[in-house]
């Protein structure tokens, strides 16, 4: 966590690249970060862009004792969401949901404020606590009625359900929620998926499978929900590679900075786009775990409809080679320092 009146401190590994005037490429490559009795990060361990206090490393760096930070947690400290959700005693799938709540998004501070990664105040995290011992289920749904629950709320109604009782049914879900057969039924398996990925991660030797088991799914749910759980699991191996790279872009000043999201599209396959600031010959580039990088067309749309094919015409270009290019070599592609596939 970033303790409380250390936000100017906060550094990324470009930021510390920078503190030691070399590329970002060359810190990497020599793993200066790494070195025995460099300053921990301050970033949770799960946290996708690590952060570390420069304070620290520039100590470190010039051979001076490493000065210590404040131990003692203050309602100004900014959690993470890996800390927040531990904050709230819920798990992070559920706080990816609760965060778009008005009484938590208006509060979000982005650390740093280019390529930032989200953080909320601790005491507006206790503030949201007290609001959520008052929430209640919602009424049944009416015949011929729409969902009751807005999309956004959707997934932590369903965590409530599954925190009170892990065996709940379609059926309850719709009688508590109010929301159709098919919305009930795909929610409780995406939620269910969630938590049994984050107990996988949690215990990296334990299967999907073990894990559904243990969080006391019935037996007739489990193949659902494990093969839910293996999909986000794939998608959240991806995330630090392409987070990454598009840290990379928006330190060059080409892309905006932003929270990597993954998509899966209907064969499983995975895709994320990187919008790019204004002024660039394409408006965003998209990554297909299938095809590698390219250019899009389309700000708004930038990964189009899914054919099954390479995307080809007007306006894509592929850049550097193969699917996991080193995000340099993407970005040397796309300016035209580096060589197109």
């Amino acid at each position: 966590m970033i303790r409380a009146g250390r936000l100017k401190y906060v550094q990324n590994l470009a930021g510390l690249a920078a503190q030691l005037g070399m590329s970002y490429g060359t810190l990497r490559n020599k793993g200066l970060h790494m070195l025995d009795g460099h300053p921990a990060p301050i970033s949770s361990p799960k946290a996708r862009v690590q952060l570390w206090d420069a304070e620290q490393t520039a100590a470190f760096h010039a051979g001076k004792p490493v000065p210590a930070l404040p131990d003692v947690d203050d309602d100004h400290d900014l959690l993470d969401r890996h800390e927040a959700a531990d904050e709230l005693g819920i798990s992070t799938s559920t706080w990816n949901s609760y965060k778009n709540d008005p009484g938590l998004a208006e509060h979000v501070v982005l650390v740093p404020e280019r390529g930032g990664t989200e953080h909320w105040p601790r005491h507006v995290l206790h503030e949201f606590k007290g609001s959520m011992r008052g929430r209640r289920a919602g009424p049944g749904r009416r015949t011929g009625s729409g969902d009751m629950v807005p999309r956004d709320q959707l997934q932590p109604r369903i965590a409530e359900l599954l925190d009170a009782n892990p065996a709940v049914t379609v059926t309850e879900v719709i009688d508590a929620l109010g929301i159709a057969f098919a919305t009930a039924q795909a929610g409780l398996i995406r939620v269910r998926g969630k938590r049994i990925a984050d107990l996988v991660e949690a215990e990296p030797g334990l299967t999907a499978a073990v894990a559904a088991e243990r969080l006391g799914y019935p037996k007739a749910v489990r193949k659902g929900a494990v093969a839910a759980a293996e999909a986000e699991l794939h998608a959240r191996g991806a995330v630090p590679y392409l987070q990454n790279a598009a840290d990379v872009l928006a330190e060059a000043g080409v892309a905006e900075p932003v929270q990597v999201e993954v998509r899966q599209l209907a064969g499983g396959h995975l895709v994320a786009a990187v919008p790019l600031t204004p002024g660039q010959d394409v408006p965003a580039l998209v990554w297909d775990e299938r095809f590698g990088w390219r250019t899009a067309t389309s700000r708004r749309h930038p990964i189009g409809k899914d054919t099954g094919t390479r995307p080809e015409g007007e306006g894509i270009r592929y850049l550097a080679t193969g699917t996991h290019p080193e995000p340099e070599d993407l970005l040397g592609s796309f300016t035209g320092r580096g060589a197109q596939a």
